[in-house]
């Protein structure tokens, strides 16, 4: 075991150049005058101009560019925008609202996905077979943006349940209907996921055996049927977290959520390297480490899985 989570943290060194390289080329490669708009609605002195491009190594081809904010990086430095903010304290601002918003959608899909998945993969076809495949594949359809708008106009302006917008540093509370928009999708893809995991492994030569011996319900279901048909669930829940976190940027734009999400379009439409490396960096990390957590909880789930 400790030699494959050795062998899965030295797999962190190529993926963390790669991908923070790719994210910095594509970021470089945006055209524009980076400058523009710094100065108000006149044109940036060059003396502004040129101080500002050899702060930031702008005459430097990519490669170099790159390696050196990678020597910033680390020694701590995560660099800072072009109005002089520090890149860390923004993220450091900003990241724990996101982590919050996609634990929030995490917890919403996992418990109302599996609650559907498992009641309609016992009982088989009928009525609430039906409307949970009619309700995910309208929540399949839709994109996250629809729900977001759908859910803070009914329940925000309408109803006036909850705030339209939430608070510069919102609660858990704030964001669970946030948390339902953003996780909307992937409730669905749960739901179906475990419903068809369950019909397949109730009939399965496991199942039968533990009914022949005269085990209960329960445990049969519990901790026979449940154990295994959560395996490729759990592998999507857990991906999922990164992934919702680097979606987040349409659900936090619709709330108002002062999150990651915004911090990455800036940096995008600055041309700020600095800003969507530093946020890349963080989510590559959190994507890293809940793939090793998901691998790990196989062999916990699943006796016969064991890593050498």
């Amino acid at each position: 075991m400790i030699r494959y989570v050795l062998r899965r943290l030295l797999q962190l060194i190529p993926v963390f150049f790669g991908t923070t390289f790719l994210i910095y080329a594509l970021v470089w490669a945006v055209p524009g005058d980076p400058f523009s708009g710094k100065c108000g609605q006149q044109a940036c002195p060059q003396a502004y101009i040129d101080l500002m491009t050899e702060k930031f190594h702008l005459n430097d081809n990519l490669i170099v560019q790159y390696f050196k904010y990678l020597g910033s990086l680390f020694s701590g430095d995560w660099g800072e925008t072009f109005n002089g903010s520090s890149v860390g304290e923004l993220i450091s601002t900003s990241y724990p609202i996101t982590l919050r918003l996609a634990l929030v959608a995490v917890l919403i899909e996992a418990i109302i996905g599996l609650t559907a998945g498992v009641l309609t993969g016992l009982r088989g076809k009928g009525f609430l077979d039906n409307l949970v495949l009619v309700s995910t594949t309208f929540l399949i359809s839709l994109p996250v943006f629809v729900t977001a708008i759908v859910l803070q106009i009914v329940l925000g302006v309408n109803l006036g349940i909850i705030d339209a917008s939430v608070s510069d540093d919102p609660s858990f509370g704030e964001l669970i209907v946030p948390g339902i928009a953003l996780g909307s999708l992937s409730m669905a893809y749960v739901a179906r996921l475990t419903r068809t995991s369950i019909a397949e492994n109730r009939h399965a030569d496991y199942i039968r055996t533990a009914i022949a011996k005269g085990q209960p319900n329960s445990r049969v279901i519990g901790i026979h049927l449940l154990r295994n048909s959560v395996i490729p669930v759990l592998t999507f829940l857990g991906t999922d977290l990164g992934s919702l976190m680097g979606g987040a940027i349409v659900t936090e734009g619709v709330f108002n959520i002062n999150g990651l999400g915004g911090l990455i379009f800036r940096g995008l439409q600055n041309r700020e390297s600095a800003t969507v490396v530093g946020v890349v960096v963080l989510l590559v990390l959190v994507y890293l480490l809940m793939s090793l957590i998901v691998d790990l909880l196989y062999a916990v789930l699943d006796p016969r899985i064991r890593y050498d």
